[in-house]
């Protein structure tokens, strides 16, 4: 059977397009993964330094510790929770400016995106200044007559920050998903009788799933991989993977543990990206 004529020139063409990503890639990724699933495999010296022997020692360490354990579970609970409360604040706001027309659209828009403009390093020393015990929100909670709690220093500064921080990537995630929201629809269950929240649930919310779903994979990938706002907010006492792995490689030297730590990250990141995949495969 003969060959499409020209066939080969195709995919040489194809090829010749691709080998400059294919090339960033191997260069900007992989291989930097390659060394550093390599360097969590190497001993690590005693006062800091990289041994040339091959050792399990830190994949052993970071199974058996029950602080390498804790580290994880503490890490995925809130960055869940900072997915969480960003979705609930970031819906209805994107449902706003899905619902909005003209102008008014495109000024709500970037209004949402303007403070990505300004470094998250700025956007989280303002929430030290809001959330320490004289800032803004504990005054104005004890102005009412309410107990305010710590805020700062502690888990709760860092998912009220990064919640914020992480809001805008959430709502223009949402507004991309909502591209098969159709108002016809929500007035066609209004026709057949339905209450405002019951087309909500079962017509509006089903088909804005795909938003939900990519918005929700953004944040968590964010808020995992997070450092300065833990590391501010937290003031060394909340304890992350992306800030264990900075003390691990900054403060102690413990490179090849940094360097473990950092693959765990990056498997966690990969189980993260099937759970997406089937869930939107599930939604088509």
């Amino acid at each position: 059977m003969n060959a499409v004529p020209g066939a080969g020139a195709s995919r040489r063409a194809v090829l010749a397009l691709l080998f400059p990503i294919m090339l960033v890639n191997l260069i900007g990724f992989i291989v930097p993964m390659l060394n550093l699933g390599l360097l969590s495999f190497k001993e690590a010296l005693t006062g800091g330094g990289i041994g040339e022997k091959f050792t399990l020692a830190n994949w052993v360490t970071l199974v058996t510790d029950d602080f390498n354990r804790e580290l994880l579970l503490n890490s995925v609970g809130v960055s869940l929770a900072i997915t969480v409360a960003a979705l609930v604040l970031s819906y209805p706001i994107a449902l706003y400016i899905q619902r909005a027309e003209g102008l008014w659209r495109s000024i709500l828009i970037v209004l949402v995106i303007s403070p990505l403009l300004t470094s998250a390093v700025v956007r989280t020393y303002g929430w030290v200044v809001i959330l320490s015990d004289q800032g803004g929100l504990p005054s104005l909670l004890n102005a009412i007559g309410l107990t305010a709690p710590r805020m700062i220093f502690n888990t709760t500064g860092v998912i009220v920050g990064l919640t914020e921080i992480l809001m805008p990537y959430m709502i223009v995630s949402l507004l991309a998903g909502f591209g098969r929201l159709d108002p016809r629809l929500e007035e066609a269950a209004a026709t057949l009788g339905a209450s405002p929240i019951q087309s909500f649930w079962r017509v509006v919310f089903p088909l804005t799933l795909p938003g939900v779903a990519l918005g929700c994979l953004l944040v968590f990938v964010l808020s995992v991989s997070s450092f300065i706002t833990p590391k501010l907010l937290g003031g060394g006492r909340v304890f992350l993977l992306a800030t264990e792995i900075y003390d691990q490689a900054i403060v102690t030297l413990n490179w090849p543990l940094a360097a473990t730590l950092s693959i765990l990250v990056l498997v966690l990141f990969g189980l993260v990206l099937v759970v997406y995949g089937r869930a939107v495969a599930a939604l088509d």
